[in-house]
């Protein structure tokens, strides 16, 4: 059976046996795996800690008959003990993670992987607010997945904005000849934060209030979840935004 190599992102990991893990990982070219990782729960493995949740690593795979298994692995960026070290970003992290697994569950390609890695190293840097970069990593997920939220024109009908509703269901912005009775309007702050998360406009993203970023957060959290049809279970651990400010 042949071997290949690849760039991944490990997603989760789960034990097998008494010193093997099966590890979920997702790649720059081969879409999600699952591999096993033989002995890596022995003190004495080479590279049991270079397949830990949030760690990217160049990895050799035998492609097996239901699993493949892991031959080797090299670090190419060791982000979990930076983020471990931090409430905030750990749980930012799971979030991201456990949401690539489900947008990844029967397609990946190179962008999510590309922009997973981004978001990991942003937050082990700690170069801005750990949700803010949760809240842009989702949307810029989901619209690499053929979902992108509706920001200007209405998602609905098509209506140039701005606009001031927001409704997961509907796609994003919503004109008010389309909105709902009873749909909630998103603060022309709120608006304009979104697209600066999703264009990834740091500067703004950093100047916007704590009430601005919460409901953005909010509104993003209920997008993806909607979309994802299952919740992410790691979202209601992690802290609302301004509490990492």
């Amino acid at each position: 059976m042949p071997t290949y190599r690849d760039e991944v992102v490990v997603l989760r990991t789960h034990k097998l046996g008494e010193a093997d893990r099966i590890v979920t990982m997702l790649s720059r070219r081969h879409g999600k795996l699952r591999a096993v990782a033989k002995g890596v729960r022995r003190t004495s493995s080479r590279f049991g800690s270079r397949l830990e949740p949030f760690m990217v690593a160049d990895v050799q795979l035998y492609q097996g008959r239901s699993l493949d298994i892991v031959q080797q692995a090299e670090s190419l960026g060791s982000y979990g003990a930076d983020i471990a070290a931090h409430y905030d970003r750990y749980t930012s992290a799971h979030a991201m993670v456990e949401a690539a697994d489900r947008l990844n569950e029967a397609e990946a390609t190179g962008q999510q992987y590309l922009l997973l890695v981004g978001g990991l190293r942003a937050l082990s840097r700690g170069e801005h607010a750990s949700r803010s970069v949760l809240d842009s990593y989702l949307l810029r997920a989901m619209a690499l997945s053929g979902w992108a939220p509706g920001l200007t024109e209405c998602a609905r009908c098509g209506a140039p904005g701005p606009h001031d509703t927001f409704v997961a269901q509907l796609g994003g912005m919503i004109c008010r000849s389309c909105a709902p009775t009873g749909a909630a309007r998103v603060h022309p702050e709120t608006a304009a934060l979104l697209q600066s998360l999703m264009a990834g406009e740091w500067e703004l993203v950093d100047a916007a209030s704590v009430a601005s970023s919460a409901a953005a957060s909010g509104l993003i959290a209920a997008y993806a979840q909607w979309h994802l049809e299952r919740g992410i279970r790691s979202l209601s651990h992690v802290p609302a935004a301004g509490g990492d400010r």
